[in-house]
């Protein structure tokens, strides 16, 4: 991806793929390398599944959760950054295991900048959230 953010129904999808369970980092970026579009590799999610020994299927957001996920970090004025865009920081962007999708609020430009970075979980205790807040408070 190169450029701009994707927008719409292309960001939708590439956000559906990242949110899928199961599929991290790795296997986002490895599923895009195999089937080129994030709606290619969302079609093939289910027989990957079977293939893998998976006796169930994957959860994939729908459409309405991501346009949700979306429309919530709009409101708030931050946007979503995906792998590849030209405001995601290359030097996150080099490590083998970086975030699919970063949500920002403020300047996305600054990202390029010399930063420290808070990642966690995306279902994050109470506790650990109070202590990224606390954390990210001193910095």
């Amino acid at each position: 991806m190169t450029g701009g953010p994707p927008a719409g129904p292309r960001l939708a999808a590439y956000l559906r793929l990242a949110r899928t369970e199961n599929v991290g980092p790795r296997t986002y970026r490895r599923l895009l390398r195999e089937f080129d579009t994030p709606e290619a590799a969302l079609a093939a999610v289910p027989d990957k599944a079977r293939k893998a020994g998976l006796g169930r299927a994957l959860r994939v957001p729908t459409t309405a959760q991501i346009e949700d996920e979306i429309a919530a970090t709009q409101a708030l004025g931050g946007r979503i950054l995906l792998l590849g865009d030209r405001l995601y920081p290359e030097t996150l962007a080099a490590i083998p295991d970086a975030p699919s999708v970063l949500s920002v609020l403020g300047d996305a430009a600054l990202l390029s900048r010399r930063h420290v970075g808070i990642v966690g979980a995306r279902n994050a205790s109470a506790a650990g959230m109070r202590v990224a807040e606390s954390l990210a408070a001193d910095l």
